[in-house]
C-alpha cells in the first residue's frame, strides 16, 4: 500500500508539472512577469493534489482500484492531467476578479475624491463668512482696492453678500443687478482673480460667492 501511495504522489505529481508547463507555454505570454512560471507549476501541482479529495466526495474507488491495476491508474493520470490543465481558469478568474475589484475601488475612490473636493470648494466659504477676523485698525490696502473698483464691481458684490443664498448663479446675480449676462460674467470674472469673489462647480453648475477680502472691501467702500 505505501508503494502504491508513492506511486500516486508520483503521478500527480508529474501530472501537475506537466499540466502547468502546457498552461505556462500556452498562456505565459498574457502574464510577462518572471514569476509565472513558478505559479503556473504550483498551481497546477495543487490542482493535481486535489484530485483524490475530488473522488471521495463523489464516493470514487479509483484510488484503490488503480491499485495493481494499470488501466486504472491511467485513468486516475487522466484525471490529474485534467485537474492540471483546468488550474489555468482559476488563475485567470481569480486574476480577473482583482482586476476588476481593484477598478471598481479606484473609481470609487476617485469619485469620492472629487465629492470631497466640492464639499471642501463649498464649505470654505461658509467659515469664511461664520469666522470672526481680527480686524485692527485702518487697513489702507482695503482702502486702495475699494477706490479701485467700479460701479457694476460695488453693486455685484453687494448681491453676493446680502443675497438670501450665499452661492448665487450667474442668472440670479443678473436678475438683481439688472445688468447683461456678459457684462456681470467679465466682472465676476475680475473680481474672482483678485480674490473678492469665488465660484464652485457642484451638482448644479457653477455657482458664485463673495469672500471674506470682498466682504471688507465691500465694508470699506461704503
Amino acid at each position: 500500500m505505501a508503494n502504491h501511495i508513492f506511486i500516486l504522489a508520483t503521478v500527480m505529481l508529474l501530472a501537475g508539472i506537466f499540466g502547468g508547463l502546457v498552461n505556462f507555454y500556452l498562456y505565459g505570454d498574457k502574464d510577462p512577469d518572471s514569476a509565472s512560471l513558478p505559479r503556473f507549476l504550483v498551481v497546477g501541482v495543487g490542482a493535481s493534489f486535489l484530485v483524490p479529495v475530488v473522488l471521495d466526495m463523489v464516493n470514487s474507488e479509483l484510488v484503490l482500484e488503480s491499485q495493481g491495476d494499470p488501466s486504472q491508474l491511467l485513468i486516475f493520470t487522466g484525471f490529474c492531467l485534467v485537474s492540471a490543465l483546468l488550474s489555468r481558469f482559476v488563475i485567470d478568474n481569480m486574476s480577473d476578479r482583482i482586476l476588476n475589484e481593484a477598478n471598481v475601488a479606484r473609481q470609487r475612490s476617485e469619485e469620492v475624491e472629487q465629492d470631497l473636493r466640492i464639499i471642501q470648494n463649498e464649505l470654505l466659504p461658509l467659515i469664511d463668512t461664520e469666522t470672526e477676523k481680527d480686524m485692527s485698525g485702518y487697513d489702507p490696502q482695503m482702502a486702495t482696492v475699494s477706490e479701485e473698483l467700479d460701479t457694476t464691481s460695488t453693486q455685484i458684490l453687494k448681491v453676493l453678500s446680502n443675497g438670501r443664498y450665499i452661492f448665487r448663479s450667474l442668472a440670479g446675480v443678473c436678475r438683481e443687478c439688472n445688468q447683461e449676462e456678459s457684462t456681470v460674467l467679465k466682472t465676476l470674472h475680475v473680481l474672482t482673480v483678485r480674490s473678492l469673489a469665488g465660484k464652485v462647480s457642484g451638482k448644479n453648475g457653477v455657482r458664485w460667492h463673495i469672500t471674506e477680502k470682498g466682504r471688507r472691501v465691500l465694508e470699506n467702500s461704503l
